[in-house]
């Protein structure tokens, strides 16, 4: 019995999944995100290596998420799960030079961060990661990969950033935007995987899985 486990709490992309007729479980990591990145950078600061780049920021998270979620799973006998690990970052020019932007987490920095993206552009980079549980220990066998994408932002007016932020969205998403949202009227153009925007890049998770030897169609309902 084959199994796709996503190890996100993301209602966007269990959509996704959902709406592209692949089944799926979710089972949420308790991953440390901060502390993650905090010991990546210092391991390559001992290591003399530049710091990670956004793309590589996103790839790890994803791989820290899918992994975690793969250590604590005993597949039944007979049972292959595939676990999806994601993670998703806003690299934008917020007026004091290019910064990797998460989730706001309060309306005053919502508020900031659009005031100065409107009318310009970001990319958005989704990480992706896909453990075989069954596969070996240490959380399993993984291959991954990073969709980004080139983001357009219309030229809002305050009222409407503030209009927006009232809404709550922004605060819970990475970025501070949505496409298939609320905050779908505010983007006015996209270069790249409208999926792996919205969080889970279904092109990419194809050769995922194909790199495990499993056909998407396999997932379907």
């Amino acid at each position: 019995m084959l199994r796709l486990l996503l190890a996100s709490a993301s209602p966007a992309r269990t959509a996704t999944l959902t709406a592209a007729e692949i089944v799926h479980d979710v089972q949420v990591s308790d991953v440390d995100e901060p502390a993650v990145l905090e010991a990546q950078a210092r391991a390559a600061a001992e290591a003399g290596a530049p710091p990670l780049s956004p793309a590589d920021q996103v790839l790890a998270l994803a791989r820290s998420k899918a992994e975690d979620v793969a250590g604590h799973l005993a597949p039944a006998p007979g049972e292959r799960v595939l676990v999806l690990g994601c993670d998703s970052m806003l690299e934008a020019d917020l007026g004091a030079g290019v910064e990797v932007v998460g989730k706001p987490g309060d309306p005053e920095t919502a508020t900031r961060r659009w005031r100065a993206m409107r009318g310009g552009t970001g990319v958005l980079h989704t990480g992706h990661w896909l453990v075989d549980a069954g596969a070996g220990r240490d959380g399993g066998v993984g291959v991954g990969g990073v969709s980004s994408a080139v983001i357009l932002f219309a030229d809002l007016s305050d009222d409407e950033i503030d209009a927006y932020v009232a809404t709550g969205e922004p605060l819970k998403v990475a970025g501070g935007f949505t496409v298939d949202g609320i905050g779908g009227p505010f983007v006015a153009g996209i270069e790249g995987d409208f999926h792996g925007v919205v969080g889970v890049s279904l092109p990419l998770l194809r050769d995922l899985l194909g790199q495990h030897g499993v056909s998407v169609t396999e997932l379907w309902a």
